[in-house]
């Protein structure tokens, strides 16, 4: 050991220096280039246009440059102030539709190089032609994030579901991340949806959230008002971990959901059983979070290991440990579909799956939602929100009636 804090602090120092100076390095990578490309590609790739329409633009994309990662850090930093989320998560998101589209663009340059037009021209027709696209996109997206899902209805078998439970309707709602903008309308709007559908299990995946539930209790709120005939139940996502996860399972049980925190219960029609259990975040158990962690096993402690299991976990990726426990079905979220294309394609790198359907060994079936909400830019871009209606259906008998 050392005798003098000064020993202790030139030790420890100059590492974290040099991890702080490698995250600046990237942010400083990333925000050049997000908004680097965007700026060739309307102002300096050839178009030649006035000295004004220039300096002017180039003002515009300096100061964006400038202030995402100052709102970002004013936002999602330790203060927490909800204007500077809302505004900097906005930005980032124009900013990512208008690099894509930008890139796009110099594939068209080629395009119109090859047709003989020369510049300016094509450099203006390009410039033209991205700043209409992500500005439609944009407007677009903005109103497929900020409606009521629409409901995606999906009819899946389960070879191990017993004939009374065949037509159980199962309603999922995810990621919601209730956060900067206030959505409590739009909650309780979903809440309204989700009770035209008369289902009998009710489920939210996580990503409950982006906060405390002191601060975002006025818009969970109207989950209290969810109907469902046999059970209410909700996992914690990973960005319950960023804030209060015990605090969002505690106020869900209080409004009369149960929270499945690595546990089960079992949902029971017509003389049939449904074993419908929950396991924590894939990141719990990292997150520090005394007595968190995903653990499948302690889900179906006590289980009747031969009646169907239908899981909840937040993360597709989660879906391992679901196949080599037997389980039949498991509900997950998280993706959001990709949210703004083609973001999909860098989801699928870190996932299984994106959206849908699927099927892992062969027993055990996935389903994926797009999410109900959105996280952090308020768009949707050719990834629309959903609230999921399951149908689970037995495996009918080779008589034409349904198998016992």
């Amino acid at each position: 050991m050392t005798d003098t804090p000064a020993d202790v602090v030139e030790s420890i120092d100059p590492p974290r220096r040099s991890r702080h100076l490698r995250r600046l390095a990237v942010v400083v990578a990333i925000v050049l280039l997000l908004f680097g490309v965007p700026w060739w590609t309307l102002l300096a790739s050839g178009a030649a246009w006035p000295t004004p329409v220039f300096v002017a633009g180039t003002l515009i994309f300096v100061s964006a440059a400038i202030a995402l990662p100052s709102l970002m850090v004013l936002g999602h930093g330790r203060r927490h102030l909800d204007g500077a989320a809302a505004a900097g998560d906005a930005l980032l998101g124009a900013a990512w539709v208008l690099f894509v589209w930008s890139v796009l663009g110099q594939v068209a340059r080629l395009v119109l190089l090859a047709a003989g037009v020369q510049d300016p021209a094509r450099s203006r027709w390009v410039a033209a032609g991205v700043l209409v696209v992500a500005v439609v996109l944009l407007g677009w997206g903005y109103v497929e994030a900020m409606r009521v899902p629409r409901v995606r209805e999906i009819e899946v078998t389960i070879d191990r579901l017993g004939r009374g439970l065949d037509g159980l309707r199962v309603a999922l709602i995810t990621d919601t991340h209730y956060g900067p903008i206030d959505r409590a309308r739009w909650s309780a709007a979903v809440v309204g949806r989700v009770n035209g559908l008369g289902a009998d299990v009710v489920c939210h995946l996580g990503d409950i959230a982006d906060g405390t539930v002191e601060v975002r209790e006025k818009q969970a709120s109207p989950l209290a008002s969810a109907r469902a005939a046999a059970a209410r139940v909700y996992v914690t996502g990973n960005h319950e971990y960023f804030s209060e996860a015990q605090g969002w399972l505690d106020y869900m049980e209080s409004i009369g959901w149960a929270a499945l925190h690595n546990r089960h219960v079992v949902v029971e029609r017509g003389g049939d059983r449904l074993i419908v259990a929950g396991v924590d975040d894939a990141t719990a158990k990292a997150s520090g979070v005394h007595g968190h962690g995903a653990n499948l096993d302690a889900a179906l402690r006590g289980a009747d290991r031969a009646l169907p299991v239908f899981l909840l976990a937040h993360q597709p990726k989660q879906i391992p440990h679901a196949v080599r426990a037997g389980v039949d079905l498991q509900v997950s979220g998280h993706t959001h579909g990709g949210q703004i294309w083609p973001f999909n394609f860098l989801v699928r790198l870190d996932q299984p799956v994106v959206q849908g359907l699927s099927r892992h060994g062969e027993r055990t079936q996935l389903y994926t939602s797009r999410g109900t909400g959105f996280w952090g830019p308020p768009f949707r871009v050719f990834a629309p929100s959903e609230i999921t209606l399951l149908t689970l259906r037995c495996v009918p008998n080779s008589t034409g009636g349904q198998r016992m």
